[in-house]
């Protein structure tokens, strides 16, 4: 079994408080994929930043003091394409933090996977910590982060971040 996890693709993080320009890039290339995966009978999970209107008094907030992804605003929703890519059987998984631990658990109690594909926002924040996640969850699973579909607001620490996933035996593909 494969299983995509489709990482932050919200409108705050394409198109709203913290979009930037190369995030749209990647939308119909995603898009594509969750079609692809979906036409083998393959698992989609989405991850979705979720924060709360005490947002500025977090952890984070206080380091990036930008309200984003509040639960049920408009910034929150899946980002258009991908918004109608999602099925009713596809897991969603929302989280307060970079990383997601309902996702790691539900990884950790299921049979081992062949494949695990990560694609989505941010690279060197959400996707890193995902990839992380994952891999501890499904440590015989081979871990692929395709480098055409995912992208950061800093193209310096998206490669590192690459690299630095590549030293953690996670194959990278499309760079």
């Amino acid at each position: 079994m494969k299983a995509l996890v489709v990482v932050d693709m919200q409108v705050d993080f394409v198109t709203g408080a913290l979009g930037f320009p190369e995030a749209e890039t990647i939308v119909p290339r995603i898009a594509q994929k969750i079609h692809d995966y979906r036409q083998q009978g393959w698992e989609i999970l989405f991850t979705m930043d979720t924060h709360s209107e005490t947002y500025l008094d977090t952890q984070e907030g206080k380091r990036l003091p930008v309200p984003h992804c509040l639960r049920d605003t408009p910034g929150w929703q899946l980002c258009g394409e991908i918004a109608a890519c999602r099925q009713p059987q596809d897991r969603c998984f929302c989280k307060p933090a970079f990383g997601s631990g309902e996702l790691f658990d539900y990884l950790r109690g299921q049979d081992p996977y062949e494949e695990i594909e990560l694609v989505g926002l941010v690279t060197n924040l959400c996707v890193l910590s995902q990839a992380v996640l994952v891999k501890t969850a499904q440590p015989e699973a081979t871990l692929v982060v395709d480098a055409g579909c995912v992208r950061s607001y800093d193209p310096a620490l998206h490669e590192k971040t690459l690299d630095v996933m590549a030293g953690m035996q996670i194959q990278i593909r499309n760079r």
